[in-house]
């Protein structure tokens, strides 16, 4: 029998229609990963990391699913890309290097488990220094 999990996800968008990019992902969310329970409000962000005249607009989900974090993880790969992404945040010199994108899905929490593999890390190692996930899963932690 397969176990339900609860899982955080980050969504984030800084390129065309920002808030139909976050809707459409969790619409995408829903159909393919689980039921997502409830989503918090909207943050419009400046850009982390990088330089961007684009804003962000930021959000956490909580969802409810029977995916691994392995499936979770190649799941929101393919969300992405459905939503036309195009590249993913490398890595130049043992630092990140971010990029503006239509829609960015990172998993912030998957119960209390911890993984730590070289593409998947899980809690996100960089939330706890970003306000845009703190403040909207804080808001979502305070509902529970």
């Amino acid at each position: 029998m397969m176990s339900n999990h609860c899982v955080y996800l980050g969504l984030g968008s800084n390129l065309g229609n920002r808030e139909e990019n976050i809707l459409r992902a969790v619409k995408k969310i829903h159909e393919l990963i689980g039921t997502v329970e409830c989503q918090s409000a909207l943050f419009d962000t400046e850009p982390w990391g990088f330089s961007s005249e684009n804003r962000f607009l930021n959000a956490v989900v909580r969802v409810n699913t029977t995916l691994s974090p392995r499936q979770l993880l190649d799941t929101t790969k393919k969300i992405e890309k459905s939503l036309g992404r195009k590249k993913k945040s490398q890595t130049k010199n043992g630092r990140a290097v971010y990029h503006d994108r239509i829609i960015d899905i990172d998993i912030l929490l998957y119960d209390d488990i911890t993984v730590d593999e070289p593409d998947l890390k899980i809690p996100h190692p960089l939330m706890y220094e970003r306000d845009f996930v703190m403040i909207p899963l804080q808001e979502l932690l305070d509902r529970e």
